[in-house]
């Protein structure tokens, strides 16, 4: 939990600035794309271990911002997370950053759950019914799920549509418990 504070605080600073300077999905693409690289843990490794000196690490993320194209404010920021030894924190700052981006440009993302594979048509189909109940525009991730039986399970945000036999199946026993 205490992160993911910290991650909103330092992504938050650094959307502000970029608000400023008009770069905010800029930012946001190449925080992703660093985000990325932690997914090798070498790198990982090669930018938190306490073991290396500050100057090695600070050698490896000026690369890193290099290869991201990042500019003066953003390369500035990477060495202020090593500095403050909080680069173990940088994916956790670029989803932050991402879903900041997101909701400034009214962007929502959902998920869409189904028994079986629904062809591009009905995806459409549903993501312009969410995008009418939300406002947003809605990106949406289909799954697929043999348990809801039938149906579909849709959710953006804090919304969940629930139209699975599953749970039509489960309040009808309820129902029935109920009159017994």
């Amino acid at each position: 939990m205490r992160q993911t504070i910290l991650a909103r605080r330092y992504a938050k600073a650094l959307f502000s600035l970029g608000k400023e300077q008009g770069k905010n999905e800029n930012y946001s693409e190449a925080l992703g794309a660093i985000a990325e690289l932690y997914k090798d843990e070498s790198v990982e490794n090669a930018l938190i271990n306490p073991l290396y000196p500050l100057d090695a690490r600070q050698k490896v993320m000026a690369k890193i911002a290099e290869l991201a194209k990042a500019d003066t404010i953003l390369t500035n920021f990477l060495n202020l997370l090593l500095e403050k030894k909080r680069a173990d924190i940088l994916p956790d700052i670029a989803h932050e950053m991402q879903v900041m981006v997101d909701q400034e440009q009214n962007i929502s993302h959902g998920s869409v759950v189904s028994a079986i594979e629904l062809d591009d048509a009905l995806k459409e189909k549903i993501q312009q019914t969410l995008e009418k109940i939300t406002g947003n525009k809605v990106i949406l991730e289909a799954s697929v799920d043999p348990s809801i039986i039938g149906g579909v399970v849709a959710k953006v945000g804090d919304l969940v549509l629930d139209g699975s036999i599953k749970t039509q199946l489960n309040g009808l026993k309820e129902s029935i418990k109920g009159r017994e």
